[in-house]
């Protein structure tokens, strides 16, 4: 009998919570719209009481996404159970969210109670969400590290209560596949009321083992598996959505039972959406999304693929919504053309949009060659970046050489439409030009990462720079995405993005 595979994304609330991938509403309410496209069945929207932004995020998304449920993690108690109903309580899937720690060290020192006091607590909080909530998730935090025979009593007791589904996380990473298999099997066979809930796994990665880990429990009965775009999450990560689908839909052989309602050719497209907001790439060697993925170069590997495909490629680009088509845009290249390949690499753009980004397009021909894939990528998301602009660039003229002192000339406008101008030396034009966009802003920025790489090949190509700034010292760190032919620009577009992310963030409170 086949067995559906529920896909539950964390990305919104695990994924965000890692250094680098904050995302302000609108971004996430994107995000969530792509998730439901992607196909997956529950989107954990955020942790309501963790924030005001937080709490608004999970409401916008609650409001808009009609088809996917949509979870909000809350502790086990009754504050944060009623914060996490409030902001869910508009969708038309809603689903609390509960968990509580129950492995020994968690419960000797971070809680400093009793698994008696544990277990009661468990108990109430699914009954006060399930009294608010049809649909209830409860979790054994670090449960792969708890004592087995009180986890088995523990998810006995909240199923009676109410919960809908259980998860059995691998919170650190420790576990190992044949050690998560004797737990979800002890569990299967010992709890009486195993079949009234869903059994779920969430794996982090921290040794490299979430998603070996994820559909190893999967194999052993768990029906749900937790998981992130890129598998991005705290540490290392948790287990990537998109390697689980595809270990799932090539290996037919082994899990020809199972089935799930992922779209896989929406996942290329997931993943770069995911990159485009946070400004954070995965690497060339990434399984399934990363640039390399279908990239040969090997002699022996490049004969193998021309004579037949599959000799080096278990699955095909196409399958994962790899855009077929490479290059081939100039400008010579007419309105038509634009959309058609804008249309390839998945994008529905509205007549405005197409006009603005079709002039941005004959900017960036006039400036190089041929205009590829990425380029047009980075065109469109930058159009629809959600950050609202208080400073934007409307010229920067630096001076520097090994002779001269660098130094950098910026006009920036800001959101009143006002004008000022200042200038600044520094250790290079780069330096030079964040000096003087801080004097501007009375502002003072730590950069605590700067990544620069070309998008594309070719010496026209555009340079992406990426950066990580702790501005006046509040302990986060805000990244900011700039793409330019010129490379101090992009560096500088990067800052201001930086810097209106951390004006987002302490202006609206969040």
């Amino acid at each position: 009998m086949s067995r559906k595979i529920i896909f539950f994304d964390t990305t919104l609330r695990d994924g965000e919570q890692s250094p680098g991938f904050s995302m302000n509403t609108d971004e996430k309410v994107r995000l969530a719209v792509q998730l439901e496209k992607l196909g997956v069945d529950v989107i954990e929207a955020g942790f309501p009481i963790s924030s005001h932004g937080d709490f608004d995020a999970v409401k916008k998304i609650a409001e808009t996404i009609k088809q996917t449920s949509v979870a909000g993690l809350c502790r086990a108690n009754r504050k944060d159970i009623d914060v996490c109903w409030n902001a869910l309580e508009p969708a038309v899937k809603p689903r609390i969210h509960t968990f509580i720690a129950t492995s020994d060290i968690h419960m000797k020192y971070k809680l400093k109670k009793t698994k008696n006091e544990v277990l009661d607590i468990s108990v109430d909080s699914v009954k006060f969400a399930k009294s608010l909530c049809d649909d209830v998730e409860f979790s054994a935090e670090d449960a792969t590290r708890t004592d087995l025979d009180f986890l088995c009593k523990l998810v006995e007791a909240v199923i009676n209560a109410g919960a809908s589904t259980v998860n059995i996380p691998d919170t650190v990473g420790y576990t190992v596949p044949e050690e998560y298999i004797h737990i979800i099997k002890t569990l299967i066979q010992k709890v009486p009321n195993i079949d009234k809930t869903t059994l779920s796994v969430h794996c982090h990665n921290d040794l490299g083992l979430g998603v070996a880990n994820s559909v190893a429990a999967l194999n052993t009965g768990a029906t749900q598996v937790e998981c992130t775009i890129n598998g991005i999450g705290e540490r290392a990560g948790n287990a990537a959505l998109e390697e689980i689908v595809m270990a799932l839909n090539v290996r037919k052989d082994i899990y020809k039972d199972f089935y799930c309602t992922i779209n896989t050719e929406e996942i290329y497209k997931s993943s770069r959406l995911l990159t485009s907001i946070t400004g954070i790439e995965v690497q060339p060697n990434k399984a399934i999304v990363g640039k390399n993925s279908f990239a040969h170069e090997a002699g022996i590997h490049q004969d193998g693929v021309i004579k037949e495909r599959t000799t080096y490629e278990i699955m095909t680009p196409e399958s994962v919504g790899f855009p077929a088509s490479k290059l081939v845009l100039g400008k010579h290249s007419g309105r038509h053309a634009l959309v058609k390949r804008l249309e390839d690499l998945g994008y529905e753009l509205n007549n405005s949009e197409i006009e603005i980004i079709y002039n941005k397009f004959k900017e960036l021909a006039d400036k190089k060659k041929e205009v590829f894939n990425e380029d047009l990528e980075a065109i469109v998301e930058n159009q629809k970046s959600t950050v609202k602009e208080y400073y934007s660039i409307e010229y920067v003229n630096t001076v520097s050489g090994n002779t001269s002192i660098p130094t950098s000339t910026v006009r920036l406008i800001k959101e009143n439409g006002d004008l000022i101008t200042d200038a600044s030396i520094g250790d290079g034009p780069v330096d030079a030009t964040f000096k003087a966009i801080e004097r501007i802003a009375g502002i003072t920025g730590k950069l605590e990462q700067y990544r620069i790489n070309a998008l594309t090949a070719g010496k026209d190509a555009q340079g992406e720079v990426v950066v990580g700034v702790d501005f006046n010292n509040s302990k986060k760190v805000m990244t900011g995405r700039g793409i330019s032919t010129d490379v101090v620009l992009a560096s500088a577009n990067a800052y201001i993005n930086a810097l209106n992310r951390y004006l987002n963030r302490t202006r609206l409170g969040k």
